[in-house]
């Protein structure tokens, strides 16, 4: 079936129904793909539906500026009911959008179930399928989808998305890729990126049983103008005055290189610029003095920090990009491993591991197996306190010993080596449901395992005074869905919005009256949303945000207007899952904490009415400015 074309004006959708494996085309009148996606679930009703019904599409697709003189354009966005959330959720995955812009279609919509797992082919138009053996390795199941269809990678240059084991037996699983090159099929240094948070790969692997898709094609503009660079320029010069070069350099610095701490990207940055408000120890940081904190910081610094920036920016340039070509050059990589700070510290500093060596084998195993990084680093620091306070006891998470999880009393080198070493038996121990315990909390994450485990251990729980879902930091939707923040000590991760566990929200480490932080957050939200319905890599956000309405019209669409946000809300309140206050004693106090820290007179959060009061009111706001938009 031929369905090539190339679009002008909205999105045109390949919908493929993995089980019957029929291929339908169809045009939506959209500014992106979490706009076409919005739509499409609209129009199912989705919210209805069990997050891992067949019949809820996982969608995904590019944004309207690929092919063109614009760089960090290539970003591959998914959108899905997550298993996780119980809500739709977005997630991105770097530079592969560079390839299917080739795929013969802007977005395209997976749906049914197919009998046994299987790879979707998509080039020119054309889709294929055939079934794979999912394996042990997100890795190798790229390699082995290589060599096994090399024609079609060349021909196509062809890029593959793909799971890992984990996303067929956890709630957590990613959507892994790595770029490759077409004719010697090495992998790209620096190229893997993961759509992880929410669990897309859960719902890909569980609610449709695809394993694989891989796209490629003849690659062109979706848009002409794109590919005007003097139209291009002049569009900066007016808004900026500057050129588009000129601004792309000077607001991409931090995640290249920041001359003025001598170093670059996100684990380069974060670590010198947060110092004493890095989350440590499952959040546990937070209860400690500044004093403290700070000593933890430096040796953070020695031991987790410097060897990266030895060897990354002192002893050679070890920088690459996602796949598309893009001079930031983002992508910093230690012998062969791409090194972030949310990876990397979800199993360094927040599991009670400061040695930078020892994070990298548990990295690389929760990328190989296609698990959410960032998910994994809570949930290995809440079973790792659980087992601290006695309410686990280790062999309950297939772990040997007893982790080091006081850091009043850590040995930064010793601890640090234990702390690894029984955070990989962990990770495995999930994927494979070692234990009773370890398959409930796959089965079912966090929210719903802790009160699972509440029930199970009541005599532990009375015992200790301490409850399991108050060792754990997440915001709640619903009755059964939550969402775990990214690594800042933020309230905004775990404020009421509507979509959390990316960048949504106001994440800066402050605090404010909630009327103030609602519309700050909201105000952001608003603006990341755009970024990714246009495709945009957010280290991209400093030149694109300005100029985003004006790019839309030099192409010939409507920009996109704050209605979207308002789709989300209203999903998420049809779904049953919209955010419902905090549960967590931790989660709560990672609100106070800060209010604290930074002086706030008005809050005291005395009682848990206080919590209630702001939390409360933060929403109410939240509400009302997504109703007037």
């Amino acid at each position: 079936m031929n369905l090539l074309s190339s679009p002008r004006t909205g999105v045109i959708l390949l919908e493929i129904d993995v089980e019957k494996r029929e291929v339908a085309k169809r045009e939506i009148s959209a500014t992106g793909p979490v706009d076409a996606a919005l739509q499409l679930h609209r129009e199912r009703e989705t919210w209805r539906l069990d997050p891992l019904s067949p019949q809820i599409p996982v969608v995904f697709g590019l944004g309207p500026f690929v092919g063109g003189r614009l760089y960090g354009v290539h970003r591959l966005i998914f959108v899905f009911k997550s298993p996780q959330s119980g809500t739709l959720h977005v997630s991105a995955l770097g530079g592969a959008a560079y390839k299917a812009m080739g795929m013969g279609a802007q977005a395209v919509a997976i749906v049914g179930k197919a009998e046994r797992p299987t790879a979707v082919f998509i080039a020119g138009g054309q889709v294929s399928f055939t079934e794979v053996e999912v394996g042990k390795d997100a890795y190798s199941l790229i390699r082995r989808l290589y060599e096994s269809n090399r024609e079609f990678f060349v021909a196509n240059d062809a890029r593959a998305l793909v799971v890992g084991p984990a996303a067929y037996t956890t709630y957590n699983g990613a959507i892994v890729s790595v770029d490759i090159e077409a004719k010697s099929g090495e992998f790209k240094l620096g190229s893997e990126d993961f759509a992880a948070r929410g669990g897309p790969g859960t719902a890909l692997a569980q609610g449709h049983n695809v394993a694989a898709v891989v796209v490629g094609g003849p690659r062109r503009p979706l848009h002409e103008k794109v590919a005007d660079a003097e139209a291009i320029n002049q569009l900066f010069k007016q808004k900026m005055g500057k050129s588009y070069v000129e601004v792309l350099n000077e607001k991409t610095v931090k995640y290249r290189y920041d001359p003025k701490i001598g170093t670059g990207g996100t684990f380069g940055v974060n670590y010198p610029h947060y110092r004493d408000l890095l989350p440590l120890f499952g959040y546990k940081s937070i209860y400690m003095p500044r004093e403290e904190r700070i000593k933890h910081a430096d040796i953070v610094l020695e031991l987790f920090w410097r060897p990266f920036q030895r060897e990354v920016f002192e002893k050679g340039k070890s920088w690459y990009n996602c796949g598309e070509p893009c001079p930031v050059v983002c992508k910093k990589v230690w012998r062969g491993k791409k090194v972030d700070y949310e990876s990397f510290h979800a199993v360094g500093p927040f599991i009670g591991n400061y040695i930078f060596e020892e994070a990298v084998p548990p990295v690389d195993k929760i990328d190989r197996l296609g698990l959410d990084a960032i998910e994994m680093g809570h949930v290995v620091a809440w079973l790792f306190d659980a087992v601290h306070h006695g309410l686990l006891k280790p062999e309950e998470v297939g772990i040997g010993e007893r982790p080091a999880f006081d850091p009043l009393q850590f040995r930064p080198k010793e601890d640090s080596r234990l702390n690894a070493k029984l955070a990989a038996e962990l990770i495995d121990g999930l994927v494979e449901h070692a234990t009773e315990v370890l398959a409930l909390v796959a089965k079912l994450g966090i929210r719903r395992a802790a009160r699972e485990l509440e029930r199970r251990y009541k005599d532990r729980v009375r015992e200790t005074g301490v409850k399991f879902r108050d060792l754990a930091v997440y915001a709640a939707f619903g009755t059964e869905g939550y969402m775990t923040p990214n690594f800042y000590w933020a309230p905004g991760l775990v404020a009421p919005m509507y979509i959390l566990g990316r960048y949504w929200s106001n994440y800066n480490p402050t605090f404010m009256p909630p009327e103030d932080f609602a519309k700050s957050s909201y105000e952001r939200a608003v603006a990341e949303l755009y970024i990714d319905n246009a495709g945009i890599c957010r280290f991209h956000r400093g030149w694109a945000e300005p100029v985003l309405s004006d790019l839309y019209k030099l192409i010939g669409l409507t920009p996109p207007s704050p209605a979207l946000y308002r789709e989300f809300a209203y999903y998420a309140k049809l779904a049953g899952a919209e955010p419902m206050p905090w549960e967590s004693k931790r989660a709560r106090d990672l609100v106070s904490t800060l209010a604290k820290e930074l002086g706030a007179k008005d809050w005291q959060f005395t009682d848990f009415d206080d919590y209630y009061e702001w939390w409360t009111r933060f929403k109410e706001q939240l509400d009302r400015l997504v109703l007037s938009t």
